[in-house]
């Protein structure tokens, strides 16, 4: 097949059916329902519901993270070496929904225990959430490559999927405070109100994943793909793959800053701005992302996807500078003008870490004749949560630091502990995200790079093709 001729057939197979791209899409929008309810709400409902301080949450994120510097590449090494009728990701969604569901119940319930005792029962269930939270997300990441080959199918698929995602979260964070309250006969520290309402969310988010995975096809085969990796060959794919190191340190310092303002959202109104209940409106402003969303297929196209990123890491970061400006004048006006800009920074960035984490799947086929879908596209996961896990250090480390105490009038130190996190901490994880964006080059060579490809698929297809026969 000529040069030419394969770069033709990039662009014309495996193009995913509208059905499909919803099915897919919904993925991130189940994932984002329980996760971002945990990643949100969890710390204000530890401190001021069940009990814990706040430095005892920071340490129980760190140590968390230190589960996900195993479970994340296991999960990856998993999905390489699994190799059934569904194909390699899509059954982790059958298998492990409901397992996540129920422990995303068990960490907003409050047995009545010692405080040792719930400490190791916020442990038990934390860390379990967040082990099973991998077991479906990473194959969200990991099935892109093999749904399409074709580069600007992925962003559009990628786009779909953050969409919905993104509409997930808009939902949960601004409709979970008003829930718990509805269910908790009018308070949002109520353990009830938690516990019901976590149920009704793990319930809806099974039905969701087995959706997915009725309607998502594995359709991009290829010799790797259609045979276990050994562990060994499959960490080949990483080596010298500059674009996978990129986007992993991207996506955890990225997700640092996202979580040490969302979760400390809640804080900064009910303590900083002395109405909780602008809480949820400004955590559901995040559904103007949704514009940048929409927009990402076209400027990533006219851009490229490099510097549609970078663009809206320069927003985010205004955002934030903004949002300073608001916080110290008490200025809501501001305060929302500034969310509004930040939140579509974050609509140009979400969307594309997984499109360019299938583009480092590729390359690392490119480069180093491996495609390991799983160990690649795991360390999303892991970096992320690094960074979730790290956030929430941060948070509660500087919350203890300057004398936060839960349910009562904060002093100035607490106040301005809160601020620090809530804005100073964000903005220096998206400007070091932009930073290293600066050094992200596989745009200019993706045209050579999937050219390439095709024609090393479609030769050891048929290659298998003729050994079949033999056979």
């Amino acid at each position: 097949m000529s040069e030419n001729a394969a770069k033709s057939e990039v662009t014309t197979k495996n193009m995913v059916p509208w059905n499909e791209r919803i099915a897919y899409s919904f993925s991130d929008f189940a994932c984002n329902l329980s996760f971002q309810m945990v990643g949100t709400y969890l710390m204000i409902f530890y401190t001021d519901t069940f009990g814990l301080s706040a430095a005892a949450v920071g340490t129980l994120f760190l140590a968390a993270r230190v589960v996900d510097a195993f479970d994340g590449p296991f999960w990856g090494i998993m999905i390489d070496h699994t190799h059934t009728k569904w194909g390699k990701s899509r059954p982790y969604w059958l298998w492990f929904s409901i397992p996540f569901a129920v422990f995303c119940v068990l960490v907003f319930t409050t047995p009545n225990m010692s405080l040792t005792g719930k400490l190791v029962w916020a442990y038990i269930t934390y860390i379990g959430v967040d082990v099973l939270y991998s077991a479906v997300n990473i194959p969200i990441t990991s099935i892109l490559p093999s749904l399409t080959s074709n580069p600007q199918e992925r962003v559009t698929l990628s786009t779909i999927r953050q969409f919905m995602g993104t509409a997930g979260a808009t939902i949960i964070t601004g409709i979970t405070l008003t829930m718990v309250a509805f269910f908790g006969h009018g308070s949002t520290t109520s353990a009830r109100g938690w516990f019901i309402w976590a149920l009704i969310v793990a319930v809806i988010v099974v039905i969701i994943f087995y959706f997915v995975f009725k309607y998502t096809h594995e359709r991009v085969q290829t010799k790797s793909s259609r045979q276990s990796i050994p562990i060994k060959e499959s960490l080949k794919a990483l080596k010298r793959n500059w674009p996978w190191a990129i986007i992993i340190f991207i996506n955890f310092i990225y997700w640092m800053g996202m979580q040490t303002r969302s979760q400390v959202t809640v804080y900064f109104f009910k303590y900083n701005m002395h109405d909780a209940t602008l809480a949820s409106f400004v955590l559901s402003l995040q559904i103007v992302s949704l514009v940048a969303v929409v927009l990402t297929p076209a400027t990533s196209k006219w851009l490229g996807k490099r510097n549609t990123m970078l663009g809206g890491m320069i927003l985010a970061v205004v955002g934030q500078l903004l949002l300073s400006l608001g916080a110290t004048n008490l200025s809501v006006p501001m305060i929302i003008f500034a969310t509004v800009v930040g939140y579509m920074g974050t609509g140009f960035v979400s969307g594309l870490i997984a499109v360019m984490l299938a583009d480092a799947v590729d390359y690392g086929e490119w480069k180093n004749g491996v495609r390991a879908e799983g160990i690649v596209t795991s360390f999303s996961s892991f970096s992320a949560k690094l960074g979730m896990g790290i956030g929430g250090v941060i948070t509660g480390w500087i919350l203890t630091g300057t004398g936060y105490v839960a349910n009562h009038t904060q002093s100035a130190g607490a106040l301005h502990g809160i601020e620090l996190n809530y804005i100073w901490v964000p903005l220096l994880g998206f400007a070091l995200s932009g930073i290293a964006l600066m050094f992200y080059h596989v745009d200019g060579i993706e045209k050579q790079m999937q050219g390439d490809l095709a024609e090393k698929h479609a030769r050891e297809n048929a290659e298998d093709a003729e050994d079949s026969d033999k056979d």
